[in-house]
């Protein structure tokens, strides 16, 4: 990883353990550091540069931690600062658009358990220490591992603490073996009743201009669709319309941002976006332009056209994002549990962090949620 001069850092904070943390504020002085190491889609330049240029209401902190002695990287963590009710909070760079969020790891970093509990400490104690006067840290949906590294900041909680989970399908070399093990979904009978439509195509979007049509018409099918199911739809605001398109703009040239389509002389009938990092994708968002269209199912249809073309590209594992619907069952989908941390950083923040832990708790007795959801549920009538 390259290395920023000591006038560059904002902050800086000794730790216990010979590491260091120093906090950056601007993104794009801490982008430099992601020449190298382990991480995931959403800790890759295009989609950090896109989020910080996009939401621009929060402070960016991001922590570059060190070894004290000899000055080498060992993990950035893309962070934010905000205000709520009064609480000063730290977490990930996230706002509920990354699929899942953890540190940069340095390429030569070893990190074991003895490693890892050191790093999480020297970052809470740099937090702690900041002028901020922070009161919370939150870091939530972070996977176990980053690169096949293990991921520091999970023993801070508890492994598969977070509500939410990904969905991966292992789909191996031999796509048509993959195609049989769901064949009960009958994508060949769906792909052939879309494809007697005239000008029917399958296509993946090679230019940005192209990219930024898909996305255009995803916002209006998307809308259309939470507006059926009485749900509020924010995914064409300003800041994340503006998001989502700078990941197009930066990344599908080179394949790293995935829009794809279903496409007729009608016009657009399904589209679909993710990402893609060496041999994973990430499927973020799906749309369809609804009931007319439901006899070839475009919503599975467009996934699944878009999993075998990216198959034949070299991808062998294909998240299909975070909640638990059926079809990502069909599709084969195993889950992948994700670990939330919560840590007091101040007195004010300790409130906070039990009633997380309290959340995850309930979360482990399914039973005595539910009964506590429906209580609450009654005494706010």
């Amino acid at each position: 990883m390259a290395f920023l001069s000591l006038e560059q850092l904002d902050d800086r904070v000794s730790s216990a353990s010979g590491i260091t943390v120093d906090f950056v504020r601007d993104w794009r002085l801490a982008a430099s550091r992601l020449n190298a190491g382990h991480r995931t889609a959403f800790q890759h330049g295009y989609w950090l540069g896109a989020w910080y240029e996009a939401f621009r209401d929060v402070a960016p902190l991001i922590a570059v931690i060190s070894d004290a002695g000899t000055g080498r990287d060992i993990a950035l963590v893309p962070m934010i600062s905000h205000v709520r009710r009064g609480i000063r909070i730290v977490e990930f760079a996230d706002l509920d658009v990354s699929d899942n969020n953890a540190p940069i790891l340095a390429g030569d970093a070893g990190i074991d358990t003895s490693a890892a509990r050191a790093i999480s400490a020297a970052l809470i104690e740099a937090l702690r220490a900041a002028p901020d006067r922070f009161d919370l840290l939150r870091l939530k949906k972070m996977p176990s591992y980053v690169g096949g590294r293990l991921n520091p900041l999970v023993s801070l909680g508890r492994t598969g603490s977070c509500s939410l989970n990904g969905n991966l399908v292992l789909t191996g070399d031999d796509y048509a073996a993959y195609q049989a093990s769901i064949r009960r979904m009958q994508m060949p009978r769906c792909w052939r009743v879309f494809s007697r439509s005239a000008g029917a195509r399958f296509e993946i979007a090679t230019d940005a201009g192209r990219a930024r049509e898909l996305l255009d018409v995803m916002d209006v099918q998307q809308q259309e669709r939470m507006r059926q199911l009485g749900s509020r739809f924010v995914l064409n605001d300003d800041a994340h319309a503006r998001f989502y398109r700078e990941v197009a703009r930066r990344g599908v040239a080179e394949g790293y941002a995935v829009v794809s389509a279903l496409v007729c002389d009608e016009g657009i009938v399904a589209t679909t976006l993710g990402v893609c990092y060496g041999a994973t994708y990430f499927l973020l968002r799906i749309s369809h332009a609804g009931k007319a269209w439901s006899n070839c199912s475009p919503g599975l249809l467009v996934t699944e056209r878009t999993m075998a073309a990216l198959h034949a590209r070299g991808v062998r594992r294909f998240d299909l994002s975070i909640g638990n619907h059926d079809y990502k069952r069909r599709f084969g989908a195993e889950p992948v549990p994700l670990t939330d941390v919560s840590v007091a950083l101040s007195w004010r923040g300790l409130p906070f962090v039990l009633r997380d832990h309290a959340a995850q708790g309930l979360r482990r007795h399914p039973r005595l949620s539910a009964f506590v959801t429906r209580a609450i549920g009654k005494g706010s009538r």
